[in-house]
Formats: structure tokens, sequence, C-alpha cells
């Protein structure tokens, strides 16, 4: 178990309260190995070899490494989200009551467990647009103190509560920002002195709630992690760290990160955009490519899309399937959904475990039970644009889409490995059903 590894996992998600803050961290991560932005709405100029990323939203990022032998290149992806359930603050954010209380009028994004944020310190980050003289202006905030918090009713005055309770996002989870003293600007203040700005100045906000808990490493012998927006940011953080550390020459890696994964991926920067499409059919244009080596490097590439996977309850073992369930610390998870909820096939599986194998990486398999619902992720949901194959992975965890979520720590290491080895990989097919796994290594045997 490496120690440096989850120490690193948990400052990049201290510094990723938001899927803005993510994309940041991401992006500086890329600068300092060398990447180079390029705009969407700028001419691309690229090279062999060269190292680029593009982000569109703020909140979604698409790097790539290209490769330094293109003939019959294949693109190598992994797709992770930046996002997690929260609390998005509203446009007239606050409410009064009777003078005495201010509470910020809040709304549900994504499907989170609500008991979970009660009764938390947390605090307020997101983007802000500034007006400077005729420019508008994209401002990061992130305000670093206990904030607001939502309160729990006392069990004298609902006394049924632990018989089960619905929660209503409209009334029991506004949080509380002050008291009598609070001015009826006192939000906007808030973030206007946090940024050193005029309230005037400040012309859009998304701002949501971040829990302020700081992340743990605990258990008899410190084999878990806890910390807020594990999923997917331990898949993010992972595939970003392989992506880094691998590389092929007749492949174009890419690390996609999207954000809007928890409500659908329906937006014009989520896995269900354009954006995938948009940037590979640009890389290949930009480097003078035929229109054909396109539609080739898609059908010799292959997508990892990483996140978390439910792990088995200890307190509810019943609720996963009886041998396609997966356990924190004991390796990667590879899903599969025969209604297709999840991408991976035979042969998507079989090479992704070869990956793992060849790495000496464990691997498990998850399927829900048949008479549960699965969820959706981005795998399948970005072939609708990209038709490429795919594996659907991830990291094995409890409380998902809890505000304070926990893994293993040994399996960021597993995916870190496995990604490393994968952007290492290219597949070579041979004929329609023959597919040769060539690794770096075996190119420099051959030579």
């Amino acid at each position: 178990m490496d120690k440096k590894i989850t120490k690193e996992l948990i400052e990049f998600i201290k510094a990723s309260p938001t899927s803005f803050h993510a994309i940041n961290t991401i992006t500086t991560q890329l600068q300092e190995a060398g990447y180079e932005e390029l705009s969407e709405a700028n001419l691309w100029q690229l090279r062999c070899g060269g190292k680029y990323y593009v982000t569109r939203n703020h909140s979604s990022i698409i790097a790539f490494h290209v490769g330094t032998d293109l003939h019959d290149y294949s693109f190598h992806i992994a797709a992770s989200h930046s996002d997690s359930p929260t609390f998005k603050v509203k446009e007239n954010a606050q409410l009064e009551m009777q003078g005495k209380y201010t509470r910020l009028n809040t709304e549900g994004y994504g499907g989170m467990l609500c008991a979970a944020w009660l009764d938390r310190p947390l605090s307020l980050a997101g983007r802000v647009i500034v007006k400077e003289g005729n420019s508008f202006v994209t401002r990061l905030v992130k305000i670093d103190r206990d904030l607001v918090l939502i309160p729990n009713v006392a069990i004298h005055l609902n006394r049924d509560v632990n018989q089960g309770y619905a929660y209503n996002k409209q009334v029991d989870m506004l949080p509380l920002l002050g008291g009598s003293e609070t001015g009826k600007n006192d939000y906007k203040h808030c973030i206007a002195k946090e940024l050193k700005v005029k309230p005037e100045d400040i012309c859009g906000m998304d701002i949501y709630l971040y829990n302020r808990n700081e992340p743990s490493v605990w258990g008899a012998h410190e084999e878990f992690v806890s910390a807020p927006r594990l999923d997917d940011l331990q898949c993010a953080f992972a595939t970003l760290q392989g992506f880094l550390k691998g590389f092929h020459p007749q492949t174009i890696q890419v690390f996609a990160c999207f954000d809007n994964e928890e409500v659908g991926s329906r937006t014009k920067q989520g896995a269900d955009s354009t954006f995938l499409y948009d940037t590979l059919y640009r890389i290949n244009q930009a480097l003078g490519m035929e229109e054909e080596a396109y539609h080739k490097a898609l059908a010799l590439g292959f997508m990892v899309s990483a996140d978390n996977a439910q792990a088995v309850h200890p307190n509810h073992p019943e609720l996963t399937d009886v041998n396609n369930c997966v356990y924190m610390n004991e390796g990667i998870v590879i899903k599969s959904h025969a209604q297709q909820s999840y991408a991976s096939d035979a042969l998507s599986l079989a090479l992704f475990k070869e990956i793992c194998e060849r790495t000496q990486v464990p691997v498990q398999f998850f399927a829900n039970r048949s008479d549960k619902m699965s969820g959706g992720t981005l795998g399948n949901i970005s072939q609708s644009h990209v038709s490429i194959n795919t594996v659907e992975v991830g990291i094995a965890q409890l409380a998902m889409h809890s505000c304070y979520e926990t893994a293993g720590v040994k399996d960021t290491e597993y995916l870190i490995k496995a990604m490393k080895q994968f952007y290492s990989t290219y597949f070579h097919q041979i004929d329609a059903t023959h597919v040769e796994m060539i690794t770096k290594e075996d190119n420099e045997m051959d030579s």
C-alpha cells in the first residue's frame, strides 16, 4: 500500500469541492507535465508527440498526448466525471424567517443521500462571472471556512424519524446562513468579499454547497479512506495519473473528465454532448489525416469508462448479487449489464482483464441483482456519439452519493497501475475476429 498515493488523492479531493475546481486542479497537473492549452474557438495546430488539453464550460476537460508513429494509429481513451450530488444555491438565494433566521434557497443536484448532509459543517464554492469594464471574467470561489449548516429536527419534535422519514428538499434541506444580524444581501457580500470585488460587479453565479469534513484514513490497518466526492474524483485522479505515466507511440492517448454525469450528461459539457466527438475529429484533422484515418482510429481504439461501483455493504449483503459482488481493496471492478446500462462486452472485458493481469492488478466483476435497476454511466452514453470498444470499470466503495463516502486505499494504486499499462498498449486488429495486444515493451523487444 502506497501511502503517498492516498495522500495525493486526498489533496486532489480537498482542492476540488466543485466540478469547476476539479477541472482547475486537473489543469494544473497537466500544465506541470508540459501540456499546452487549446481553445475550441481557435485554430488547432498539432504535432506528433505533442501534449494538449481543451476545456468546455470550465467543468469538463479532454487532454491528449499524440503518438510519434501514427501509421494505423488508434485512440486510447479513459473517461471519468467531475461532478457529485450536492445542492445548488438558487439565483434569489436568501430566505428570511421572522427576522430571526436567514436560510439559503437551494435545489438538489443529482441523487444524493439527504440525511448525510444534516448537522455537518458546510460552505460554498463554485463559479462566478465578474464584470470588468466591457469584459465578463470567470472566477472560481471557495469559501474556506464553516459557513452554513443544515440542522436536523430534534427527535422530541419528530419522534417517528427513526421509523423512516421522507426528506423534502424545499423544506428540510435548506442551509442556515445566519441569525437576526444577517443582512438581506449578506450571501452575495460573502462571495464578493472572498473574490475581493464589489457585489454589483457580480453578474452570474453557479454556487454549490460542499462538505467541510476532512478526508480520513481509518480502519484496523488503515485500509479505508473516507472523503467527500470519492465518486468520481477517485477515478478521475487515478486515470489521470495513469495517463501521465503511460505512452505508446502508435496511439493518441486521451484523458476525458466530463461534467453532469449525475444529472444525465445531456449538457454541452456532458458525455452525451459532442465534446468528445468534436475533439477527436479535430485532432485527426489538425494532424493532416484523411477522414478515413479517423474512422480507422475509432475502430482500432478502446475506451475505459471509469466510475465507482457499489461495494457489498457489511450490514446488508443481501442487496447485492450473490456472486457478482465486489469488495473494497480487492481490485478494479469490471461492470456488466444485460440491458446495456454498462458498455462492457466479452471482447472489452477480456482485453482489459489481460491488461490488469500483465501488471498484476486484481479484478472483480459486478452486476446488479436481477430484481434491481442499474444506474448508467459514461461509456454507454458517450457511445451514442463516438462508437468505440468500451469497458466499464470502477473502484468499489460504500455510501455512494453520500456527502462522505468510503473506499479502499489499495484500489487507487491498482487503477493507476492498470491505466498506465492501458496507455502503454496498442490493439492491432488482424482481422474481424482476431485482436493482438502490443505493449510498449513488446515494441522495444522487437526493435
